[in-house]
């Protein structure tokens, strides 16, 4: 597909807004006569609390009203229902709004308090006194997996609460065969969200209505409406969820918060608007985090390198709920074998409670964890057989003519998991071509007399993308000539706007600045899923197609009568219906709206249906799969063990590009999150389950001074499973990222290094590493 505008690098629309201080977040909401809230958090991990004292709280200045589950119970009671159920799960372990015995990690809600601002808010926070018995903690999912260790759910006769697996082909009898067999073990820390603007809720209770309405800075505003509905016993049309400006999302604002059910309740309670900010030590407690795991592989390969089974099993790291259920341990065994082509796979999960914040999707979901195996496995290989870490790749990849390829694992609804389109070894030769992979070896000798380790990483990957089932979207031309598309998909910085205008601007002959987006409002559009798994190009793209072309078939339909022409002989333009080569014979896309909306007495031409809009859903049956290569190059400092990321280069194929400026962007700031992985983010934890990483003097991000230029390369493989062609781009950027960079640090340190199978590194790891190397 492609037009004006679909496949144009444009300047989004939305940044001129969002650029000059005009964006409108939830904590720019301000309602009359509302109250700031503040929450009382645990600051132990585990314990079952005995009295709430909250008297002192509530005669300081400002205080409003204090609630503790107990004062919910006339409202709601229970733990929250079940975002993403599964049938492992035989009862759901999520949170009550507020912790209604035994509170489980540091940093879960105890109690709300309401003020008239937030500084009296978080003051008598402060003074809620707490009878606590405390209870063993376990933070280390290895230790929690063992029968006799503390239980993170008192009721619960074991911590692992669900054990996953896959498996396809012959496992038993590839290994017996193989030529080799290796054994690693791996260990991937655990990281957080930190999303530029943190969680917020303000929720609003119409006195005369009783209707709701909550404001959140969510990815999935449908599924809060959707499960508080079910919680409260309200009817959903009673319930409106809106997200405005929302300033980054990356995942684990897809999630149901107790916060989001702990607010509104208490603005129902109150019969006063509520509005909570999450702050940013509240964040590291609080916002679900991701990526911890340990995994132990066997990996069996021929001679010549050619990778043919894998088996093994993973501790999965859950923390102490499972609110988005177990899609995220899913997640990892759905993305095996990643790029190869392995004749058997045999893979179990232990999914783990520990004492500490929940793990749900980071950007990514798990993925980057999958890659980073099979790109260390892949360079194993060649480590042990001393051959090019490419032919490893090559001689293993799923090959072009195999498209498209069946890898023997399913989807979460069960159906075989099929790549749909892609040529893996061409974006190799692609990237190694644009770093320029045959001169390095003069940059490492270069980089030598500076005295510094020069290496180069490379790193390969798949994504599926366009996750079911469906995001819908409606479009329709008002009297004026503007065009509005109204969707469920929910925006955190994608663009999404830029990008559903220039598919309507396209289909209907209009120029963007008449095209008006109206995004995540349950008020607006009926029924939405989430912002989650690179699915909203693809899905709600698609959706937008159909609809702006049953509204171009239902305009020229009206043009046929009124220009009495067939509709073979007209086209959009111009925001007009016209006859071919003869511009001035034609009809407004006004004039027909106009029409359409009706007038007291007059028929419509040719019975058409009033209104001229539609509205499509499309269902995305099968996933689309994104793909590509990575190359980096570091430099590493022996003395102090700082590593450089000097060169990065993408090579990446989303299928179509709707605005490569857009994808651009979004696999840029995939590849600093991906290097934030691999040698910055690490949450750490003591023993107790203490958080020892609570503010940005100790949990590092990348910033500027940490980012090289990163040169990004498309391929277009169109996808044959949607109608217009697209793949999902806004993890492709982190999912390889980690493994990269990791490649390149362990062939910087050389051939008599270690193997690295861990990230993020740190630089006292690699100072250590060179200590223990042998003197040449």
């Amino acid at each position: 597909m492609s037009g004006r505008f679909f496949g144009t690098a444009i300047t989004r629309v939305e940044d001129a807004r969002l650029l000059t201080g005009k964006g409108h977040y939830v904590d720019d909401i301000e309602l009359p006569d509302m109250l700031h809230a503040a929450f009382v958090r645990a600051s132990f991990a585990h314990g079952r609390i005995r009295n709430i004292d909250t008297s002192d709280a509530l005669a300081m200045p400002g205080v409003a009203a204090i609630y503790t589950m107990a004062d919910f119970a006339d409202i709601a009671q229970g733990s929250m229902p079940p975002m993403a159920p599964h049938p492992l799960l035989k009862t759901p372990i999520t949170y009550h709004p507020l912790a209604d015995a035994e509170v489980r990690h540091v940093g879960e809600a105890i109690a709300i308090v309401l003020a008239d601002n937030r500084a009296h808010a978080e003051d008598a926070a402060a003074a809620v006194m707490l009878d606590v018995e405390y209870l063993p903690a376990v933070s280390d999912a290895v230790l929690a997996r063992e029968a006799s260790s503390p239980k993170v759910h008192s009721q619960h006769a074991s911590n692992v609460i669900a054990t996953m697996k896959a498996s396809f082909g012959d496992c038993a009898g590839v290994f017996a065969k193989a030529h080799h067999v290796l054994t690693e073990h791996f260990d991937i820390h655990r990281g957080g969200c930190h999303a530029m603007e943190c969680r917020g809720v303000v929720a609003n209770i119409d006195l005369q209505t009783d209707a709701l309405t909550i404001s959140t800075s969510s990815q999935s505003p449908y599924m809060v409406r959707r499960h508080l509905a079910t919680y409260l016993q309200r009817d959903e049309n009673t319930i409106r969820v809106l997200t405005p400006d929302v300033g980054g999302g990356f995942g684990p604002k897809a999630n149901v918060y107790a916060e989001e059910f702990a607010v509104a309740i208490a603005a129902i309670k109150s019969r006063r608007p509520v509005k909570w900010i999450e702050d940013r030590q509240e964040h590291f407690v609080a916002t679900t985090q991701q990526r911890g795991q340990v995994w132990a592989l066997d990996v069996a390969f021929d001679n010549d390198g050619r990778m043919r089974a894998i088996r093994g099993h993973c501790i999965h790291d859950n923390g102490a709920y499972a609110p988005y259920g177990l899609i995220l341990p899913a997640t990892a065994l759905a993305s095996f074998p990643g790029p190869y082509a392995l004749d058997a796979l045999d893979l179990s999960v232990d999914v783990v409670l520990t004492n500490l914040v929940p793990t749900s999707p980071v950007r990514g979901a798990c993925r980057p964890n999958v890659a980073f195996l099979l790109e260390r496995l892949a360079d194993r290989i060649a480590r042990h057989l001393n051959i090019d870490r490419q032919d490893v790749r090559r001689r293993s990849f799923v090959r072009a003519d195999q498209m498209p390829y069946t890898t023997g694992m399913k989807a979460r609804d069960g159906s075989p998991i099929s790549y749909d389109s892609g040529d893996y070894v061409a974006a190799l030769d692609l990237v190694l071509d644009k770093i320029e992979a045959t001169s390095f070896e003069a940059r490492r000798a270069e980089a030598r007399k500076r005295g510094k380790l020069r290496g180069l990483g490379i790193a390969s990957c798949v994504e599926d993308t366009g996750l079911g089932p469906f995001e819908g979207a409606s479009v329709r031309v008002t009297p004026a000539g503007k065009v509005i598309i109204a969707t469920g998909a929910s925006s955190q910085g994608q663009g999404h706007r830029t990008a559903f205008a220039q598919i309507a601007a396209d289909a209907l002959g209009v120029e963007l600045e008449d095209v008006t987006v109206e995004t995540a409002d349950t008020a607006k559009f009926p029924l939405g899923i989430s912002t989650i798994a690179s699915r909203i190009a693809v899905t709600a793209g698609s959706s937008v197609q159909l609809a702006a072309h049953k509204v171009r078939a239902k305009a020229i339909t009206f043009a046929s009568h009124q220009l009495e022409v067939g509709e073979h002989d007209l086209e959009l333009e111009g925001g007009a219906v016209r006859v071919k080569g003869i511009p001035e014979m034609k009809v407004k896309l006004s004039e027909i709206a106009r029409v359409l909306a009706g007038n007291t007495g007059m028929t419509l031409p040719g019975d058409m249906e009033p209104d001229l809009a539609a509205t499509a859903y499309f269902n995305s049956n099968a996933l689309t799969f994104a793909y590509g290569a990575n190359a980096c190059e570091v430099e590493v400092d022996p003395e102090t063990g700082d590593i450089s990321v000097v060169r990065y280069v993408v090579v990446h194929d989303c299928g179509k590009l709707i605005n490569p400026l857009i994808v651009d962007g979004q696999i840029r700031g995939g590849v600093v999150h991906g290097i934030g992985n691999a040698l910055f983010e690490r949450m750490i934890y003591d023993e107790e389950g203490q958080p020892l990483t609570t503010t940005y003097g100790d949990y590092f991000l990348p910033m500027a001074s940490e980012m090289p230029q990163i040169e990004v390369h498309h391929i277009e493989t169109p996808s044959p499973r949607n109608p217009i062609g697209v793949k999902g781009a806004g993890e492709g950027g982190t999912i390889p990222a980690a493994a990269c960079v990791i490649s390149a640090v362990e062939d910087a340190l050389g051939p008599k290094g270690p193997f690295i199978p861990l990230h993020p590194v740190s630089p006292q790891q690699v100072v250590q590493w060179l200590e223990a190397m042998p003197v040449e």
